[in-house]
């Protein structure tokens, strides 16, 4: 079974990470798909991969034309426009006296702005297809604290937040609004300059396997398998909803003696 058959499918923040590997699923399930990013290089380096079927779109997510700009080229490029995934986000860390104005800023525009500013986008779009599925990317701190990232948290519960009013004033249009969950998924965002990913990898392993009950990192591929089942009519009777793909890690307090991040 080809899961998105005749489906499209805009992806912000497609050129790396999980939205690389939903762009890669949803095409290899039968989507035509538009990769969208600021990282021209890399984001056009995937559309070519994928093939024929995918599309490279620049789009800084906080600018507005630049959304008009990509639901533009989606519906001339490929006819409608069905599934949306606000994957773009980026991560600052610092304790809450030292973080500054600009930082707490920069990320609640890309995180939070950026959201809002995509589903406003699409819902024209949609409605003339007659339905659709947004996919709003959030995280497990979203739904808990964390220490030194104050400006992250608060974006990916505002995106909590928004999910769920858009799903009450979009059903009715046939447009279903969910949000995902990710727990510890080692890609680029939040690495710091100069650390090695492997480092940053093997520390979240470490974490993964005190706290979390399947004793693991997750993948991009997790993640983007969740998507696909969200993007698809599979889940045509969910909405408003939050699903949480973290190993289990925010089920209940960590064994004693665990080590707390």
């Amino acid at each position: 079974m080809v899961r998105l058959d005749g489906k499209v499918a805009l992806i912000s923040g497609g050129a790396r990470g999980m939205g690389a590997a939903e762009a890669t699923l949803f095409a290899s399930e039968g989507a035509r798909v538009v990769v969208c990013d600021v990282i021209d290089d890399e984001g056009k380096a995937v559309a070519e991969k994928i093939g024929a079927s995918a599309l490279y779109q620049h789009l800084d997510v906080t600018h507005e034309d630049d959304w008009a700009d990509a639901v533009a080229a989606t519906t001339a490029a490929f006819g409608k426009l069905d599934v949306l995934v606000n994957n773009a986000g980026i991560a600052e860390s610092a304790p809450l006296v030292e973080m500054s104005l600009e930082s707490y800023r920069r990320v609640t525009e890309v995180n939070q702005t950026g959201v809002f500013l995509g589903m406003r986008a699409v819902i024209e779009a949609m409605t003339e297809a007659g339905g659709g599925s947004i996919v709003n990317i959030s995280s497990i701190d979203g739904m808990v604290g964390m220490h030194n990232l104050t400006s992250y948290v608060a974006s990916k519960w505002a995106v909590r937040g928004m999910t769920r009013v858009a799903a009450m004033e979009l059903g009715p249009r046939g447009i279903r609004v969910n949000s995902v969950h990710p727990g510890f998924i080692p890609t680029t965002l939040g690495i710091p300059d100069g650390v090695p990913e492997a480092q940053i990898h093997g520390l979240l392993d470490a974490h993964a396997e005190k706290l979390a009950p399947l004793g693991r990192t997750g993948t991009a591929d997790d993640i983007a398998r969740l998507v696909l089942f969200l993007a698809s009519d599979e889940s045509g009777y969910s909405t408003g909803s939050e699903f949480v793909a973290d190993g289990g890690l925010t089920a209940g307090y960590p064994p004693p003696g665990s080590e707390h991040l």
